[in-house]
């Protein structure tokens, strides 16, 4: 019986084995579309597996059979597809083909381009068959490993066209992209897209970016566009007011910032003693403000780390955009050196308010310019060099009587060379400095300070595979800090030359950092920094009884200068301090679906380097001075966790944190700390520590014609400086006092709308509690003066901060895209003529007699206007 079952089997089997069929297919014929023509001539039955979508096409070649066995045909086909058929009985399986082990997959590599031929940085890679992808490097370069088969490819970055485009892949391949500036109603759509919180997947956290068009729009004053005000707006990143210098990210000091430029670190931020700061909005390509969860590719600062690039000049066309404004215009020309591999872009700006104040017949003078260029030069698929540079100054003259310069230099040479698809390095070389020169003509003397820096970096980037990426790298500093040198002016002059006691040091560092996903919605990073700082001489070095450079009074209750009792005298390169910290880095994700995720972050970062300011606000005189004997290196260790969300498909997106960071060796000043042309800097500071914890909103709207964002941080910043001893009070008794820094209430909101092609409105309204200050609670008079008693340190605050920005843009011919192109910008900064306090004075009336406290305030209503245009 069984042998008669097997010979029925057998025979139904070749039967249908021996049927016939007539199929074409292509790369343009779906799975379903092939099994209706089979099962249209056949008996057979298909079955695959979840991994199978018939809607999907996967056969790479295109073949026409003409009655052909059913088991021949499954076998060319097996040839053409990406997928395998198999014959059981009266069923054809389809499941995917198993990967070779020496089989490697194919590779699509290419670079994004925008409208002006310029590397997209960034840029988002979207394979939509795999609902995967990445994203360009810093050179617009892009590398994905495909098996092969046809893949839709979809490039999308902010401010630019989506572009779409159908692939085939058969072997490695390299296709290059060239994207097209957005149109303003699509523009708000791509800016979202790419922009806050749609990435719930990646583990970076507790980053700030704005793009150049989101710059640009925001009210400011003087009516220039300025990406470092324009940050402030974010949450957890305030200021001590208008009109000042540096920033301050999530409670901490303006030294504790680490801002780059090209990957070069830059040691002053402003012009014009804050009004302006020193990146220009036409130049600027980038702009990220990491303020926790940093990568370990970071480090020499216990904040933040500004990162800022500057645009790639056009390979192919010249081109040439500038702006005109009230008190200082701009121009960008930038084109090809040689068509296709070398390109130039150089931007300079200036002001010119001193020349009205010279038609008015007034003395003073106040002025600044400054000079951004960038070469690129491409010497093969696999070379880059470029050089980027950076030149600033101030220059004032208050009435022949005080004159001051300032500003930075900045140079970095780099070349960047791909030894595969999966390993990319760079190496950089760069020079920056800072100096200041003071001149009081009344005085006849001249003081200057300087602060130099001279680095190599070596970085590689590597793909290991499509879930781990590794990134490591080297770098080194040698600085060379001149704290001030006086020089006379005139042999009437009663100071002597003078040069303080010269500071060099060399830090050096290596890191090692993972990005690895885990599972679709498991992510993580985590890295390891290793940095090591020595102080080097030349110097002579003062030695204290019993280490103590600042002793306490017990009589006076007061701090005072100590006296040295000797010197060691240290050769020039001899190790005067050494130190060395592993600084670990840890970021986690997970997302709960494509639209909200959970991330946690922890980093220790340690900083080398402190800048000597006793004022809120730092003023260019500055001066900056590296750990030592009495100075140790300041030690973070930050923590934060978040929740970030989009709602209907991106429209409208949200960031919550909560973070906690702890500082040791917080430098202290004693009070009445003198800190200028003091030779003996270590007399007048003490070691502390400080803390600040908070909580950061961020709520977008992201598309439309009316978008925006309202940002609103609640935090503390507090320092701590104990007694060293139990007879020492220490500051403020030793207690946790509030920092200079410390804002509880920051609120902003940001709003632009679109009224037309031609006209866009957009506000910005800012609010923040008063900075702490320390005001005199009571006054006792002595030889006939009345002198002021102060409360304790920053026991008191100045008023709530706030004004309201508008500004209008006029866009004559919107749709002129060649030739001439121009717009108009008009606007109000603080709108309803709020008198800001800047600082607060207690003094005697000179008519009087009285005591009184007086306000300082730097702006009232400013009105701007600004033409820019574009050839």
């Amino acid at each position: 019986m069984k042998h008669i079952i097997s010979a029925c089997f057998f025979l139904l089997s070749w039967s249908m084995f021996s049927q016939n069929v007539t199929v074409t297919v292509d790369k343009t014929v779906t799975l379903k579309e092939f099994l209706k023509q089979i099962e249209n001539q056949t008996d057979f039955k298909f079955a695959f597996t979840d991994q199978i979508d018939t809607n999907q096409k996967y056969f790479t070649e295109k073949k026409a059979f003409k009655q052909i066995e059913t088991e021949k045909l499954i076998g060319e086909l097996n040839k053409i597809a990406s997928v395998r058929f198999s014959i059981v009985g009266n069923n054809i399986f389809v499941k995917p083909k198993a990967a070779k082990a020496s089989k490697k997959k194919n590779k699509l590599t290419g670079q994004v381009f925008d409208q002006s031929r310029q590397p997209v940085i960034g840029a988002n890679i979207f394979i939509k068959e795999l609902s995967s992808g990445g994203t360009t490097d810093a050179d617009g370069k892009f590398s994905i490993e495909l098996d092969k088969g046809n893949y839709t490819v979809l490039i999308s970055y902010l401010g630019l066209k989506n572009k779409e485009k159908q692939i085939t892949v058969a072997e490695d391949a390299k296709i290059n992209f060239y994207m097209d500036a957005a149109e303003t109603q699509e523009l708000e759509q791509v800016i979202i897209t790419n922009s806050k919180a749609v990435d719930v997947r990646n583990t970076q956290m507790s980053v700030n970016k704005l793009s150049m068009e989101e710059i640009k729009r925001i009210p400011a004053a003087m009516g220039e566009p300025d990406p470092l005000k324009s940050i402030l707006t974010l949450p957890g990143v305030t200021n001590a007011g208008e009109a000042s210098s540096g920033f301050n990210v999530r409670g901490g000091a303006a030294d504790q910032n680490l801002i780059l430029l090209d990957g070069a670190p830059v040691y002053g931020d402003s012009h014009m003693f804050g009004f302006f700061s020193i990146f220009n909005a036409d130049v600027v390509n980038g702009l990220d403000l990491y303020k926790g969860g940093i990568p370990s590719k970071f480090g020499g600062r216990v904040s933040s780390v500004l990162d800022v690039s500057q645009q790639t000049g056009d390979f192919e066309n010249y081109k040439v955009n500038g702006g005109i404004g009230l008190i200082s215009s701009r121009l960008l020309v930038q084109g090809p050196i040689e068509k296709e591999k070398g390109s130039f872009i150089i931007a300079g700006r200036a002001s010119y308010a001193h020349l009205f104040l010279k038609l008015a017949d007034n003395k003073n003078s106040a002025m600044f310019y400054d000079l951004n260029a960038k070469l690129n030069y491409r010497l093969g698929a696999n070379n880059t060099i470029s050089f980027s540079g950076y030149f600033g100054n101030d220059v004032f003259d208050i009435n022949d009587r005080f004159a001051s310069t300032y500003g930075n230099t900045m140079g970095i040479l780099s070349w960047k060379h791909k030894f595969s698809d999966k390993v990319n390095t760079n190496l950089s070389v760069f020079y920056s400095d800072y100096k200041f020169n003071l001149g009081l003509q009344s005085e006849n003397f001249e003081w200057d300070n300087r602060i130099a820096s001279y680095g190599l970096k070596y970085t590689w980037n590597h793909t290991v595979s499509e879930k781990l990426k590794l990134n490591y790298g080297i770098d080194g500093q040698y600085y060379d800090f001149n704290p001030g040198t006086v020089q006379p002016t005139s042999p009437d002059s009663q100071f002597n030359y003078k040069q303080l006691d010269k500071k060099y040091a060399l830090e050096s560092s290596a890191y090692l950092d993972f990005e690895h996903q885990i599972t679709k919605k498991l992510n993580l990073r985590y890295g390891l920094r290793y940095s090591m700082f020595y102080r080097l001489g030349d110097e002579n070095i003062n030695t204290y009884e019993n280490g103590n450079a600042v002793v306490y009074n017990p009589l006076y209750h007061i701090y005072q200068e100590g006296t040295p009792t000797g010197s060691i005298a240290y050769g020039k390169g001899k190790t005067i301090s050494k130190f060395n910290n592993l600084e670990p880095r840890v970021a986690v994700s997970y997302a709960f679906n494509d639209d909200n995720s959970v991330k946690v972050s922890y980093n220790r970062m340690a900083q080398y380097i402190h800048m000597l300011s006793n004022t809120q606000s730092p003023l260019p005189t500055t001066i900056w001075t590296p750990s030592g004997p009495f100075t140790k290196p300041q030690l973070l260790d930050q923590y934060a966790a978040g929740y970030f969300r989009n709602f209907k498909d991106g429209d409208y997106s949200f960031e919550g944190e909560l973070f906690y960071k702890k500082i040791q060796n917080r430098i202290d000043y004693i009070d009445g700390a003198d800190i200028l042309a003091n030779n003996d800097i270590e007399q007048v500071i003490l070691n502390g520590k400080a803390r600040s914890y908070g909580m950061e909103l961020l709520f977008r709207k992201n598309t439309g014609d009316f978008t925006g964002w309202i940002s609103y941080t609640l935090s503390r910043a507090e320092q701590k400086t104990p007694g060293r001893t139990a007879e020492e009070p220490g500051i403020a008794n030793g207690d946790w006092y509030l920092s200079g820094y410390d804002k509880l209430h920051n609120l902003s909101i940001v709003g632009s709308y679109e009224y037309n092609p031609k006209w866009s409105f957009n506000a910005n309204f800012s609010l923040q509690s008063g900075q702490p200050v320390t005001y005199a609670n009571e006054y006792y008079e002595f030889g006939g003066i009345n002198i002021p008693n102060y409360s304790l340190r920053n026991e008191n605050r100045l008023p709530v901060f706030h004004h309201l920005d508008l500004a209008a843009t006029y866009t004559p011919k919107p749709d002129k895209k060649k030739g001439w192109q121009s717009y108009w910008v008009f606007s109000i900064y603080n709108v309803y003529n709020r008198k800001n306090a800047a600082s607060m004075t207690f003094t005697t009336n000179e008519d009087t007699g009285a005591n009184e406290t007086r306000r300082l305030s730097i702006f009232g209503i400013v009105p701007g206007i600004s033409y820019n245009f574009k050839f």
